[in-house]
This record gives C-alpha cells, structure tokens and sequence, in this order.
C-alpha cells in the first residue's frame, strides 16, 4: 500500500482545514487507517483511527470534538476534517494503514505510512 498525505497549510487559530490520504491498491477496505501527527522536538503521537468499513473511529482526547476521521473505500481515501484549531495542532501529519479489522492507536502498529503534510496553525 502506498499512501499519499495532502491538504496541510497555514490556518489562523479557529480555522479548518481538510487532510486526505490517497491510497494504492484494490483492497483498502482491509485496512484499518489511522492519523498521527510530530511536532518539532516530540515525539509522534496518534490522532484518530477508523476500521475498514468505517462504522468505528477513535480519537485522542485532545482532538476529541474537534477532528473527524472518515473514509470512501470507493474512492480509496482517508480524510481528516480539523475544526477548531489551535496553534498547539501545528505538526506535520501523517497517515498510516495496517491490514487488520482491529482498530489500532499506537505508532508501532502500522505497517505502512504517508509522507506526512504540514499543519501550521497561527495565534
């Protein structure tokens, strides 16, 4: 699976922007999709999960309300819809798929991942 980030920009704080995630392959609906997010100087940190047929999605609590993880298996595509947002929000964001019907949180467990899109949210 190839996964391919996009949409990232500079947003005031308050704004919304919209992330998608591009995959390869025939077989998307195997996959359980996540979103993970670096700021400069710390570490990777997980953002939101959804599961194959996207009736399941999870969120970090700091994100909880705010962002809205979805999926068209039609189209092969990942989003993230970010509302809200807040300078502490500004990091590169990065998807990541693993072929499983579980829904998964950690870094560890993904197997493949996007070249991440840049978020700067301004004060």
């Amino acid at each position: 699976v190839q996964l391919q980030a996009s949409g990232g920009g500079l947003v005031q704080a308050g704004g919304s922007l919209r992330l998608s995630c591009a995959a390869s392959g025939r077989t998307f609906s195997a996959y359980c999709m996540g979103w993970f997010r670096q700021a400069p100087g710390k570490e990777r940190e997980f953002v939101a999960a959804i599961n194959g047929n996207g009736g399941t999605t999870y969120y970090a609590d700091s994100v909880k309300g705010r962002f809205t993880i979805s999926r068209d298996n039609a189209k092969n595509t990942l989003y993230l819809q970010m509302n809200s947002l807040k300078p502490e929000d500004t990091a590169v964001y990065y998807c990541a798929a693993v072929r499983t019907f579980a829904l998964l949180t950690t870094t560890w467990e993904y197997d493949y991942w996007g070249q991440g899109t840049l978020v700067t949210v301004s004060s």
